[in-house]
């Protein structure tokens, strides 16, 4: 059974930081792109970071670029993003995600749909 638990969640400042924590289970970790995608009420899910199998290719969206850090470990099939100087309008649920992806990391990131397992979801609140 594929489970991807996220963890890290919360409520911050604007301004402010989190990490996010993603746990894989049931499946082969290293075969798969993994990804942070966001979603917030009457919007449709976005990408926000990808990271390829080995972790050798990283893909942001324009908004967190240089705010948000993607990273992976394979060997406790985990992945993280660390988010600093958060904005209100990262204030969304926040989604663990697996792919195959044969496209590559840039069109997952933009076609969300591509996705072989999500995780449950954490939020995250920024106040202003």
């Amino acid at each position: 059974q594929v489970q991807l638990v996220e963890s890290g969640g919360g409520s911050v400042q604007a301004g402010g930081s989190l990490k996010l924590s993603c746990v894989g289970s049931g499946y082969t970790f290293d075969a798969y792109y993994m990804g942070w995608f966001r979603q917030v009420p009457g919007k449709e899910r976005e990408g926000v970071a990808v990271i390829s199998r080995w972790g050798g290719g990283t893909y942001y969206g324009d908004s967190v670029k240089g705010r948000f850090t993607i990273s992976r470990d394979n060997a406790k099939n985990t992945i993280e993003l660390q988010m600093n100087r958060l904005r209100p309008e990262d204030t969304a649920m926040y989604y663990c995600a697996a792919g195959r992806v044969s496209l590559g990391g840039d069109w997952w990131l933009r076609n969300p749909s591509g996705t072989d397992y999500w995780g449950q979801g954490t939020r995250i609140a920024v106040s202003s």
